[in-house]
């Protein structure tokens, strides 16, 4: 069957809709002249299709396949398309969980590795820790490009995960530096402590948390990882601090009070939180999302980012600010705690997906200069950053922070009429492209994800019942108002 585009009024907004007809040649497809997809197109009866599943019970032999959705194409796949194994063309507003900036095979992207020198980095992986290749200072100078104010120094790492993990390492070095003065780093006592993982050498410190964050599934991260039991049973966690964060009242205009009410609570309780761990676990530093994403697309105001930095200031801890999932413009920033307007930036803030490689950039405070202490083979991989350097000149040069915040706009203001319409749906939210809404429960938010895929159209679920949107940084208007049109039809569908 194939995808047939119309138009539908809804409310005050128009919206590009999908219709299923079920004759249509399994081998059409929705390319324009210029080898480009314009539109979904469905060629199997449900998805995962035949050959995906022949490819999931081949891998299911070997292998754990409990999180695959399906296998994908992606030598067919084209910018905001995904091509799946049996051929079904996706209109993608997940992008790999965040991660593609300017969706699949970019123009000239692919050209990048005709180029011997950066073929050279695919066929020789180094060692960065130890024998970086003699372009890996200008690969550094790309990174401070698009450094956060006041912070100087970046780190590269390979994922967010080890990213987080990291950095909680080196806060806790600035902080045990501080405490111990002019000791020797590595006196005997240090250093035959620590190797039993006893203080002084191992000291007994700790991150505050917040609840509904997801930072990543390494020890020390899942230990401030409060999203899903999935992720966290069996594991032995750090006893560490966690505070709430503000779950806020939409529409937000209608609720100021109590959600001022809210983050006052919040933020009292992180500083009661300071103060009473110092004896037991003292709280070397915090770490917090802007918007808190596999909890659920949680949002806090600016105003309250701005007094949880100044509580961090005040009590002379550490502020990590975790942008793994919205770095890199999708917010309508390149930054998202750009919109906080912080007197004092954060000390340390953490990257990846979007930004292609993973690391740190932190401030000058912080630094080490022993080698070894954030330390692995590989600390990243040479072989992406060339497409992070093309990346940044596409994200710059195209000015796409302000087209996510232009198209993030316009879907959101679809999401709302949604939310007027379908009393199922609630909380319609947003920065940029980054958007969400809620379904009434999570069997209702799993219908809408599953009955959009059968329909075209890839979007994801977080939280308890959210249904996210994680467009690329090229997603358009015309392209969010055919998922929206896609959207409308299956809710059409789910409403009682």
């Amino acid at each position: 069957m194939n995808l047939l585009r119309g138009i539908k009024r809804c409310g005050k907004m128009t919206y590009i809709i999908s219709r299923q007809r079920s004759t249509v040649a399994a081998s059409a497809r929705p390319l324009t002249d210029n080898g480009k997809f314009d539109r979904p197109s469905i060629v199997t009866n449900e998805i995962p299709g035949p050959k995906t599943r022949a490819l999931l019970e081949r891998a299911a032999v070997v292998h754990n396949t409990g999180a695959i959705n399906f296998f994908c194409d992606y030598e067919k796949s084209k910018g905001n398309y995904l091509v799946d194994a049996d051929g079904n063309v996706l209109l993608d507003c997940y992008q790999q969980i965040s991660s593609m900036p300017l969706g699949y095979n970019y123009p000239g992207f692919l050209d990048i590795y005709k180029d011997e020198s950066s073929l050279v980095s695919v066929v020789n992986r180094a060692a960065l820790g130890n024998f970086p290749p003699v372009n890996f200072t200008k690969d550094l100078e790309t990174l401070l490009t698009v450094a956060p104010k006041g912070l100087t120094n970046v780190v590269t790492l390979a994922c967010g995960s080890c990213s987080n993990e990291n950095a909680y390492k080196a806060l806790f070095m600035w902080y045990q530096r501080r405490q111990r003065g002019e000791e020797p780093l590595g006196s005997d006592q240090n250093i035959e402590s620590c190797m039993m993982n006893k203080p002084p050498g191992s000291p007994n410190l700790s991150i505050l948390s917040f609840s509904g964050a997801f930072h990543g599934r390494t020890l020390g991260c899942l230990s401030t990882t409060h999203s899903k039991w999935i992720h966290k049973i069996d594991i032995p966690a750090f006893d560490w601090p966690i505070a709430d964060f503000p779950q806020l009242k939409y529409p937000l205009e209608e609720f100021k009070r109590e959600n001022d009410a809210e983050e006052a609570r919040c933020l009292a309780q992180v500083e009661e939180l300071i103060e009473r761990w110092r004896t037991k676990s003292p709280v070397a530093g915090l770490i917090i999302e802007p918007i808190q994403a596999e909890g659920g697309d949680r949002h806090a105001s600016d105003d309250y980012f701005r007094k949880l930095r100044n509580i961090a200031t005040k009590y002379d801890i550490g502020f990590i600010c975790d942008e793994v999932q919205t770095g890199m413009a999708i917010s309508g920033r390149f930054w998202a705690h750009d919109y906080w307007n912080l007197d004092k930036s954060p000390d340390i803030v953490t990257f990846a997906k979007k930004m292609i490689t993973g690391g740190f950039f932190f401030s000058d405070e912080i630094k080490w200069k022993e080698g070894y202490r954030i330390f692995n083979t590989w600390m990243s991989d040479p072989s992406k950053f060339p497409i992070l350097e093309h990346t940044l000149d596409v994200v710059k040069s195209e000015d796409l922070a302000a087209r996510a915040a232009g198209v993030g706009e316009h879907l959101l203001s679809g999401l709302k009429d949604f939310e007027r319409r379908y009393d199922f749906l609630s909380a319609a939210r947003g920065r940029g492209t980054f958007c969400a809404i809620d379904a009434v429960d999570t069997n209702t938010r799993d219908s809408v994800v599953k009955t959009a895929l059968s329909n075209g159209l890839l979007i994801g679920g977080c939280g308890e019942k959210t249904i996210r949107f994680r467009p690329s940084l090229i997603f358009s208007i015309q392209e969010a108002d055919m998922a929206l049109g896609i959207l409308d039809d299956v809710m059409q569908k789910i409403a009682p």
